[in-house]
């Protein structure tokens, strides 16, 4: 069974276990120096920045989310347990109780898109480069209805 909660400051460093076995499953288009410094980079931020965990039943962390301002800024699921309905558990918290509309995935990431379709969302635009500038293009999405 899945549950929903918000982070606590010990959930830091399992998050960023989550993140990097997520991005090495499915973000194989980054180079590998880009993967080392955008890991360092979420290395400084992510253990304190306030999610949205998805945990089992032993309130092991399966998954994270952050949203802000009604868009889903970061999404990631434990390697292990994809396909098992953690991402389909954050993001319907997301959309249902804290009002979420929009969020941005790689364009190389194509089973982050058709999860993303199967949600409800739509793509509306692109974005040449990411948030960091980098040369990974962003598709933006928005729900539908």
């Amino acid at each position: 069974m899945i549950s929903i909660r918000p982070s606590r400051l010990e959930d830091g460093e399992r998050a960023l276990e989550i993140w990097a076995c997520a991005v090495d499953a499915t973000h194989d288009f980054l180079s590998a120096e880009d993967r080392l410094a955008i890991g360092e980079e979420v290395a400084g931020f992510l253990p304190e920045t306030p999610m949205t965990l998805a945990v089992d039943a032993s309130d092991r962390a399966l998954g994270f989310m952050i949203v802000d301002d009604g868009s889903v800024e970061a999404l990631f699921v434990d390697a292990a347990c994809h396909g098992q309905g953690v991402g389909k558990a954050l993001i319907e918290h997301a959309t249902r109780v804290l009002g979420a509309r929009r969020l941005e995935v790689n364009e190389q990431n194509v089973g982050a898109r058709g999860f993303y379709r199967r949600m409800g969302f739509r793509e509306i635009g692109r974005k040449e480069l990411d948030s960091q500038g980098r040369p990974y293009p962003l598709i933006v999405m928005e729900l539908r209805g």
